[in-house]
């Protein structure tokens, strides 16, 4: 469903040279799925979601959704992806029933169609209670509720989340994280960015483990916990973020020892 290749992004800097954003990023998510990518702030994680969503493009590498190109059939690939982060907009002046009737019909739904999705939508997501809401009064809650339902309007099989409980109290990013399980029961593709142990343990199915820009491990947390002996997932994470610094540290020594004059 989603296949990724050896993607990378760089971007120029003029006091820091060359910022390498993602550096040979490879990885499958499968329907029925959800695909960790586990990471602290700055490991490539919204870099590479932007990219699978098409905003942002590759420096290098390849990435398909559903068997289309982002780079080169960008419109069909926004076909196939509904995309939630902490910073997906709700417009104030819209309510939650205007706001995924307009995504709907940017979609390409038809009245009848787009009509019975919604009052779907709404009746699972317990949006009812709020659908006349404009947004300037909505809870951060009710807000996060309308962003999923206009990620789900067009009835996606990929859906992408990107650190979506950022922000949230405890009960609404519980609601949200049940929702997420529901939709790969029902054999969504799920990529879900977080740097949350806990998340990634109650959610994933597979994981990357991420650091400026490098994939560090993957696979199901039992593969990682045999493969590195460590059943702690908190210690297995820093045990590698640990090794991976050390490693860049040593090969920044030897590249300046390498230019110093004779």
């Amino acid at each position: 469903m989603i296949h990724v290749e050896r993607l990378t992004k760089t971007y120029s800097d003029l006091q820091r040279g060359t910022i390498v954003a993602l550096n040979g990023l490879t990885f499958e998510a499968r329907p029925g799925e959800i695909y960790g990518l586990l990471g602290p702030n700055g490991a490539g994680k919204t870099t590479a979601l932007r990219i699978l969503s098409t905003t942002l493009k590759p420096t290098g590498g390849r990435a398909t959704v559903n068997g289309f190109d982002v780079l080169t059939q960008p419109s069909q690939v926004r076909r196939q992806i509904g995309f939630v982060s902490m910073n997906t907009g709700v417009y104030d002046r819209m309510t939650a029933w205007e706001m995924v009737e307009y995504f709907g019909r940017l979609y390409g739904l038809e009245d009848d169609e787009l009509k019975d999705r919604m009052e779907e939508l709404f009746e699972r997501l317990q949006m009812n209670e709020f659908r006349d809401l404009l947004g300037s009064k909505m809870s951060s809650g009710m807000k996060q509720k309308v962003s999923i339902a206009r990620a789900l309007v067009h009835d996606p099989p990929v859906l992408i989340f990107d650190e979506p409980t950022t922000g949230l109290d405890v009960l609404v990013a519980r609601a949200l994280l049940e929702t997420i399980v529901q939709l790969r029961d029902h054999g969504k593709c799920i990529v879900f960015s977080t740097h949350i142990m806990r998340e990634v343990e109650k959610l994933c199915n597979r994981i990357s483990i991420l650091h400026h820009g490098c994939m560090l491990a993957e696979g199901t947390l039992e593969e990682l916990r045999d493969r590195h002996h460590e059943r702690d997932l908190e210690e297995l994470f820093f045990q590698l973020i640990h090794q991976h610094e050390q490693m860049v540290r040593h090969e920044r020594a030897r590249g300046s020892q390498a230019v110093l004059p004779a």
